[in-house]
């Protein structure tokens, strides 16, 4: 019986997106995480899209970005986004908390604004990351049903 550890699948979870969707997520992430060292990394595996949150705890409520994963598009969430200082407009959204980015292109990730808000958000987190903690990859929550992960025409059906 193969060993199904939070690395093989997150990456199961990714295989179900087209190629280009997988490919946004994969250059986000990497240029992610060296804003976030030692940050948890929780996967949620939901009904709309699958999400990878970064947190100093292995708890949501912690979660100050979260990068997730539609059919078309991949989105940077800002948990606490609505009180960020944003002055060239990035953010999107008019909830009480969460604002998003979407990432097109995933290269905005290495602009200035950006990388001010990412700061900016990581400063203002209630709780500190921990830079000289190890990553750890955590498989939160995985839906019994999902929308497509492609775009109609090019939908896989889960496979469990």
């Amino acid at each position: 019986m193969p060993v199904h550890t939070p690395a093989s699948q997150l990456e199961g979870f990714l295989a179900r997106y087209s190629p280009d969707v997988v490919k946004v997520a994969r250059q986000a992430l990497r240029l992610l995480r060296p804003h976030l060292r030692g940050s948890f990394e929780l996967v949620y595996d939901n009904y709309n899209a699958l999400a990878i949150g970064f947190s100093p705890t292995d708890r949501a409520s912690d979660v100050i970005v979260s990068l997730a994963l539609y059919p078309r598009w991949v989105s940077l969430f800002f948990m606490r986004g609505a009180t960020l200082s944003d002055p060239n407009g990035l953010l999107r959204g008019s909830g009480r908390q969460v604002r998003h980015v979407k990432l097109e292109p995933v290269g905005i990730l290495q602009s200035p604004p950006m990388r001010s808000l990412l700061r900016h958000a990581i400063e203002r987190s209630p709780k500190p990351l921990d830079p000289s903690a190890k990553r750890k990859l955590i498989i939160k929550s995985i839906s019994s049903t999902l929308r497509p992960r492609r775009p109609a025409g090019n939908s896989m059906k889960r496979r469990g």
